[in-house]
């Protein structure tokens, strides 16, 4: 067990607290001091150039998909060379009615060390694995598609 602990801080810096003129932007402190900062995103009238919940929720899980991913190759002495990934995160209505992440796509495109390259059908075992041992894949309800980039 492990427990991971986050802050996050905002102030209002306006007098007219209305949904159209307060200021999204917060701050994001993690243990260590690093420090990010936050907003809503661009359609909920956030600054763009700050991360976003939805986006942290794709990139958090796409990580921790590589991280198992690694974990999986390195168990089966698989050498990954390179890990990327394009992850989207799907914000809409969900069964309920409410606003949801619904889906997340993870596009990993790996590259393995070696003469020998791992078959497409190892590959997709490996994904199917790490999917499995995906701490925040565990976690959420939301529905993952991965399709790796070959």
């Amino acid at each position: 067990m492990s427990i991971h602990k986050v802050k996050i801080s905002w102030k209002n810096e306006k007098e007219d607290f209305s949904y159209f003129e307060y200021d999204r932007t917060h701050i994001w402190e993690f243990e260590g001091g690093k420090k990010f900062t936050a907003s809503a995103a661009p359609e909920y009238i956030g600054n763009i150039e700050c991360i976003n919940p939805e986006e942290a929720l794709a990139a958090a899980l796409s990580s921790c998909h590589m991280m198992s991913f690694l974990y999986v190759a390195s168990k089966k002495k698989i050498i990954v060379e390179s890990y990327e990934d394009a992850s989207e995160a799907v914000l809409e209505k969900n069964t309920n009615n409410k606003m949801a992440i619904t889906k997340i796509y993870l596009r990993p495109k790996i590259s393995f060390r070696g003469e020998v390259q791992p078959a497409k059908e190892i590959v997709d075992l490996l994904h199917e694995k790490a999917h499995e041992e995906c701490f925040i894949a565990n976690s959420v309800l939301t529905e993952i598609i991965i399709e790796p980039v070959y």
